[in-house]
């Protein structure tokens, strides 16, 4: 059952004790001051239906705690340990001098709670009331959109320890395993804690290890009991199918059917990184920057400091590309918006969307591909789709193929390069120039002139970068680490961590409550 506040302190009262040794204009202070009109009882009375058993901490002063641990970046433990030690977390949090506090998995429970209720993003969203109530927002209309990598907070496993993993996993997990796995695994003592004995320096061993473990995992798979399997169990079973063939390939003089296997000699697109976190993955931000985790997500407005949206999601899948997301970041969002990004939402299909939705568009056009260095592109042709033609620079017109599935069409002058003096400059292909025109090719050629308008450029570079100091923010002091596994235990904390820098920046823009009502007092100089 829900906790309320008894009234009743372990020592006296640090807020009225020591009110002179917290930081005025702090976030202690604020939520010392404010934090039952912030977070009130009745917010979270859907978290505790019953009204039996032992009363909760009241949620309240969690509410208070998270906020403060996902400030600060701290863990579960160091967290507690704060507010038995430290006066300022004392008083934002309402505990007596002498309180010692609770237990770290009380934080636990409560993320459980959170994250099962209706509204498991509820600190956020009453965050952005209070930043609604103050009008702060009110005439900025512009939104930068950007994304970030953050690590996953497990090791990253190679295939022979992904595969050992999800081999013990369903041992312990499926009912009937443990049987089968006695009987037809044999490649490695899967109760034993360590690696395979073998000489890892050997080549021959190792091919002849990776073998046999994707053979046990087969042998496992194959011969499970048939019966229906709870979520966990499941799980169990889709993993190690998962694990036993991403990384594997029939050996070389094996067709696939003799149940010899090597490592594979190329990456899976969709790799799994652990079996610990499965929902983590390799992210190639650029060229040169590999990262394994997550893909997070903001939306800022860059005048204010405040963030409108935030999300995390997994790192492989156009689902997951910055023009889908940014669909989501921007839903709710009231009038007409002037929205910022870099080349990673300049799709057409995000332009065509946005556009229709009455809003505008500072978003950076991808360049363009130059199939000779120096030489021609898209936009010396003159594209026709009414008329089914493309022109090139020398005049010469071919035909636009076939509308295709992904509404692409393609025109092929073959003959007509053979003998074109432009040709060094258009294509290096024998067969001569092949033209893809996107489905939005007519918006896109339209965005690259628009971007190259001075107008345009000024109102780039002067609201776009301050997303890249929000994106600074938000993984600050640790914070490029995500503390939990799996995309909804992190996307809860990812809106944590942006409540309570928007409420930092609220208070530093003079936040404070007069009666029922929350705004702004600007300080005086």
């Amino acid at each position: 059952m829900q906790g309320e506040w008894a009234g009743e302190m372990a020592g006296p009262d640090v807020w009225e004790a020591c009110r002179e040794l917290i930081p005025a204009g702090s976030v202690f202070a604020f939520l010392a001051e404010h934090r039952e009109a912030l977070f009130p009882p009745s917010m979270f009375a859907d978290m505790y239906p019953s009204s039996n058993g032992r009363p909760s901490m009241p949620p309240q002063v969690l509410a208070a705690t998270v906020v403060l641990q996902s400030l600060q970046g701290l863990s579960d433990f160091e967290t507690v340990q704060e507010l038995r030690c430290d006066l300022r977390w004392k008083a934002a949090c309402g505990l007596g001098l002498y309180d010692m506090a609770f237990d770290p998995s009380l934080l636990t429970y409560f993320r459980r709670r959170l994250r099962h209720s209706a509204d498991p993003m509820r600190i956020f969203t009453k965050v952005k009331e209070v930043v609604a109530a103050t009008g702060v927002l009110k005439g900025r209309q512009r939104r930068a959109l950007d994304s970030t990598v953050l690590d996953d907070a497990v090791a990253t496993q190679d295939t022979v320890t992904q595969i050992i993993s999800a081999i013990r996993r369903v041992i312990r997990d499926v009912p009937g395993a443990q049987e089968v796995a006695a009987e037809h695994c044999c490649a490695h003592d899967y109760t034993d804690p360590g690696k395979p004995k073998i000489a890892w320096n050997d080549e021959q061993a190792r091919a002849a290890l990776v073998d046999a473990l994707v053979t046990d995992a087969l042998n496992l798979l194959g011969h499970l009991p048939e019966r229906e399997l709870g979520e966990k169990a499941a799980n169990a079973v889709g993993l190690l199918a998962l694990v036993a063939g991403q990384d594997v390939e029939p050996a070389e003089d094996s067709d696939g059917r003799d149940g010899r296997w090597r490592i594979a000699q190329r990456t899976a697109p969709d790799r799994t990184a652990s079996t610990v976190d499965p929902d983590a993955r390799h992210i190639h931000k650029n060229r040169t920057r590999h990262q394994d985790g997550f893909k997070g997500h903001v939306s800022f407005e860059p005048e204010s400091g405040l963030f409108t949206a935030v999300a995390v999601t997994g790192g492989y899948g156009p689902g997951n590309h910055e023009a889908a997301v940014a669909r989501d970041l921007l839903d709710g969002e009231d009038g007409e918006l002037t929205v910022l990004g870099d080349s990673a939402y300049g799709t057409g299909e995000l332009r065509e969307q946005l556009q229709a939705e009455g809003h505008i568009l500072v978003i950076k056009p991808p360049p363009l591909r130059q199939v000779v260095p120096g030489g021609f592109t898209i936009d010396d042709f003159r594209i026709d789709p009414a008329a089914g033609t493309a022109t090139c620079p020398a005049g010469h017109t071919a035909n636009l193929g076939q509308v295709k599935a992904d509404g692409a069409r393609t025109a092929q002058f073959k003959r007509l390069c053979t003998d074109c003096p432009l040709r060094g400059r258009c294509t290096t292909s024998k067969t001569g120039r092949t033209l893809n025109v996107h489905p939005q090719h007519a918006l896109l050629t339209a965005a690259r002139r628009e971007a190259a308008d001075p107008a345009w450029q000024a109102e780039y570079r002067r609201w776009r970068p301050p997303v890249e100091r929000a994106i600074a923010w938000l993984v600050a002091k640790g914070n490029r680490r995500v503390p939990h596994r799996g995309i909804i235990a992190n996307n809860i904390w990812l809106h944590h961590r942006a409540a309570a820098l928007n409420l930092r920046r609220l208070i530093n823009l003079g936040l404070t409550r007069t009666g029922t009502t929350w705004h702004l007092t600007p300080a005086t100089a």
